[in-house]
Order: C-alpha cells, then sequence, then structure tokens
C-alpha cells in the first residue's frame, strides 16, 4: 500500500496494540463495543455483572427480569407444594396441577407484597418460607429498579452512522468520507472527532499492526443541527493518496471512529464510537443529500437517506 511512512510513528498504536487483524476482526465493532474476548475469569466472578445489566439490550434484560421473577416463583412454588396440601388456607385445587398453580399465585402476590387475602399461610413452615419470600421480594424490586433507573440515566450518544465509507470528489480532487447525524432531539454541542487508519504491515519478517491518526477537513463542529460529513482529503499530505481496493483487503486495513461530544440534556460529555472495514469503502460515489426545506422554508432530516449515495463518473 503506498502508505507515506515518514508520517506514521510504529511505536504509536494509539491505544489498540500491536496485534494484525485477522478475518476482518476489528478491535472496534460496527455498535462501538469493543471486539475482545476475556477468558480465564471464574464462572462465579461478578466483576461485570452491573455493567452488564446496565448496557445489555432492553430485550435481553428484560428477557432476564422476566426469566428470574418466574424461577424464582416457580421455586417458592415448588417448596409450599411440598410442604403438604394443608399449608395454604383458601386454596381452591384438589388436583395435583391446581394445587401448584394455587402455590404459584400465592408466592407472586408474597414476592410483590400484594397479598389479596385469598390464600394465605398457615403454620410456622409456611409463615417463615413466606416472610423469607416476601423479604427477598422487596429487595428484588429494589434492585431491579435501582437497574432500570441506571439504564434510563446513564449518559449516551445517540449517533446514526452512515452505513459505508466513500470515495468522492472533493475539490479538485478526492476524499474518503462518512456521514452521521444525531438520533435524538437533544443538542449536541463541541464536537470532537478522531478516525484512526489501521492495517497490516509486515516488519523484519513480523505482521504487526499499524495506525495513523487521519488528518480531516474539520475535526471540531460547535454544534450538531443536521448532519455532518466527515472528510479526510486524499491530497498530498493523506497517507493514503494512492491506495487501493485490492491493497486495502490485503491489509485488512479498517477505519475506528471515535466521536466526543458535550449533551446539552445530561450536561456531560459523552462518546460514540463505530468502524468501518475494507469492505465498507464504495469507491466513486457521493452521497445525496439528506435535508431539504418544506414550504415555509424549515429545515427536514430525512434520517432514512443518511447512508443513501450514487455512484458518479470517473474512477478513483
Amino acid at each position: 500500500m503506498a502508505i507515506h511512512k515518514e508520517k506514521i510513528n510504529p511505536e504509536d498504536d494509539l491505544g489498540f496494540g500491536t496485534q494484525p487483524v485477522v478475518k476482518s476482526q476489528p478491535v472496534i465493532n460496527k455498535d462501538g463495543s469493543i471486539n475482545v474476548k476475556r477468558t480465564g475469569l471464574s464462572f462465579f466472578s461478578t466483576a461485570n455483572n452491573y455493567h452488564s445489566l446496565i448496557t445489555m439490550s432492553w430485550r435481553k434484560f428484560w428477557a432476564i427480569v422476566f426469566t428470574g421473577y418466574l424461577i424464582a416463583n416457580l421455586l417458592f412454588a415448588t417448596i409450599y407444594f411440598f410442604l403438604g396440601h394443608d399449608v395454604l388456607d383458601g386454596r381452591s385445587g384438589d388436583t395435583s396441577f391446581d394445587r401448584f398453580m394455587d402455590a404459584f399465585f400465592f408466592s407472586a402476590q408474597t414476592i410483590s407484597t400484594v397479598g389479596y387475602g385469598h390464600i394465605s399461610p398457615k403454620g410456622m413452615i409456611a409463615n417463615s418460607v413466606a416472610a423469607l419470600e416476601s423479604m427477598m421480594g422487596l429487595l428484588a424490586f429494589a434492585l431491579a429498579t435501582g437497574l432500570l433507573y441506571g439504564r434510563f440515566s446513564r449518559p449516551s450518544a445517540k449517533i446514526l452512522y452512515s452505513d459505508k465509507v466513500l470515495i468522492a470528489p472533493y475539490r479538485d480532487g478526492w476524499g474518503l468520507m462518512f456521514r452521521l447525524a444525531n438520533l435524538r432531539r437533544n443538542i449536541l454541542i463541541d464536537l470532537e472527532m478522531e478516525v484512526v487508519f489501521g492495517y497490516n504491515d509486515e516488519v523484519n519478517g513480523k505482521v504487526i499492526r499499524k495506525f495513523f491518526q487521519l488528518e480531516l477537513e474539520r475535526k471540531y463542529v460547535s454544534i450538531l443541527t443536521l448532519n455532518w460529513t466527515v472528510v479526510h482529503p486524499l491530497d498530498d499530505n493523506s497517507p493514503l493518496k494512492d491506495m487501493t481496493k485490492e491493497e486495502l483487503e490485503t491489509r485488512q486495513a479498517s477505519l475506528s471512529v471515535i466521536l466526543k461530544t458535550f449533551d446539552d440534556t445530561f450536561s456531560q460529555t459523552v462518546h460514540s464510537r463505530t468502524s468501518y472495514i475494507y469492505s465498507d469503502v464504495v469507491w466513486s460515489a457521493k452521497f445525496v443529500p439528506v435535508f431539504h426545506r418544506d414550504e415555509d422554508g424549515q429545515a427536514i432530516l430525512d434520517m432514512s437517506k443518511i447512508s443513501t449515495y450514487e455512484l458518479v463518473n470517473g474512477e478513483r
């Protein structure tokens, strides 16, 4: 690959490490998560439990909550069931299945401290189990409430990035560019963009990963009102001026995008990350306009077109 090697400090890995990328596995995933598996921890390690529950998807979070709720009620229902048919006053079921369902719904009432009063425990053992379940229910719901608050209150940036990186006409030459917009209606100010180009290189017979922080047309934006097209000019100062599609693939090239901005709603600095690999690069194309104005002259931002592009005449 035609790269101005004098512009690259091979000792500066920018925090990514020098291990080569294989099979198109970048260090940063498209969703901004870090593409590293951790092993060697104990199965019972609780170091990452809170972080996992706060950052996992809502679908997975609710699946865990409902599964835990169901398992807890099934466990206590089984205890009430095997304590005997006379430990619950007010039960209406005669068959084993009906008795178990009575115990299950009594457990659901007890663990949530609702207690409709239709069924009540009888005897020291049953009352002790119900008291224990009630206490565990209070603690569990308090924990779930705290996790919900943490998920809603955690400052984060919701940035929509274009699916592809384009080699597009730029001024009198070409530029490497991608596009982004804010998914939320909040105000983002003082945006700072960093784009790191990574590629495999052979040094003394050993393949290592090298990095270069690309110079951008505009690295800072005061406020993000519409969309932002991030451009790296492919001029004489660019380390990628003479790159080709085949060279990008051979060197497992990638772009790591790191955005830092101040969220006016949270009054905190938030971050966003994504990455592109060589197969995400589209040659000789340009983005189509993503906004227009209505009859009153107000700007309309069409988020569905953030990744839309069209091919142009000429080859790069």
